[in-house]
């Protein structure tokens, strides 16, 4: 069992933990896929856009803006069609519409009663600006990927966030949606870890590339984290 008595920080992945980036994601591809006559699933398109992310946010580093420019380029590719700027830069930045999941604020200002807590993600500066209003807190700590130069699974992003808070790592609990991302990494640092499982019951692993590693804690939303933790 997690002793939650003996964190002092719980660091975020944003993205698929505290944000509905399958909804936004979806979202905004589908008028484009539309306006191009692509017949792609919302699945099948979801695992197109993990895939390509994870090619795109290999080394050398590149904004994350350029990232999705990419993926939308990939998914043309695969589908048949070339989108045009105006489609590439609207969905490179539809970061900031993409909506937080119902639970997450709520759970968010319950945790912040007991910890200090930081996001780590793999996303430009001012992209999250625009996400941090849907969660309606304020971070301690802020890590992104443009800050890092790197993008998660990268142990670089994770250090980065540990030398800012400056604690011992078994103060840091790490809460997370990705296996690949976060949990597989953070588990490699010596963190503790909690897998948002936001796709249980759901077959398919979505728009996050399948990873094996094994988390403390599993939960399928940031409220029964929340419950857990003795805060709500």
């Amino acid at each position: 069992m997690l002793d939650f008595a003996r964190f002092e920080v719980l660091t975020f992945d944003c993205y698929g933990t505290l944000i509905d980036w399958e909804t936004g994601i979806w979202d905004a591809l589908r008028p484009v896929l539309a306006r191009h006559g692509a017949a792609l699933g919302r699945e099948e398109a979801l695992e197109m856009h993990g895939a390509l992310e994870a090619e795109a946010e290999r080394p050398p580093y590149r904004e994350y803006k350029s990232v999705l420019r990419a993926v939308l380029e990939g998914i043309g590719r695969r589908a048949g069609f070339t989108p045009s700027e105006a489609e590439r830069d609207a969905f490179a930045r539809s970061v900031g519409e993409w909506p937080a999941f119902p639970d997450s604020p709520a759970a968010l200002r319950a945790l912040k009663e007991r910890y200090r807590l930081a996001i780590v993600s793999n996303v430009d500066d001012d992209l999250f600006a625009a996400t941090a209003l849907r969660l309606g807190i304020a971070f301690d700590w802020i890590v992104t990927a443009e800050q890092a130069r790197s993008y998660k699974p990268s142990s670089a992003n994770f250090l980065l966030a540990l030398e800012r808070i400056g604690l011992p790592h078994d103060r840091v609990l790490h809460v997370a949606q990705s296996l690949y991302h976060d949990i597989a990494p953070a588990n490699a640092l010596g963190l503790a870890t909690v897998w948002v499982n936001r796709r249980q019951g759901r077959s398919g692993h979505g728009a996050t590339p399948a990873a094996k590693a094994t988390p403390d804690l599993e939960v399928p939303d940031l409220r029964t984290l929340a419950r857990a933790a003795g805060v709500m």
